[in-house]
């Protein structure tokens, strides 16, 4: 799933999910360390897992940040499995 993350400096993140875990995270734009690592940190993880680990994270002053962004896309991808 491709998905435009809001408010953050990334433009993109793309992953898959199988299985109910997540796979294949990567992020376009952004702070390319911070987020690679937190693609290797997070692949293999149950996306409810996922979520409940980086809902709500801020980054600076702003009202979410690139992992919570990932928690946005995650829910988004759900609403269309139901």
């Amino acid at each position: 799933m491709r998905y435009r993350p809001n408010g953050v400096c990334s433009q993109e993140i793309e992953f898959e999910v199988e299985d109910g875990n997540l796979t294949q995270v990567s992020f376009t734009g952004g702070c390319h360390g911070n987020l690679q690592g937190i693609s290797q940190l997070v692949e293999g993880m149950p996306v409810e897992e996922v979520i409940h680990r980086l809902e709500g994270i801020h980054c600076g002053r702003k009202s979410t940040s690139c992992p919570d962004q990932l928690v946005q896309a995650l829910r988004a991808y759900q609403a269309t499995q139901s």
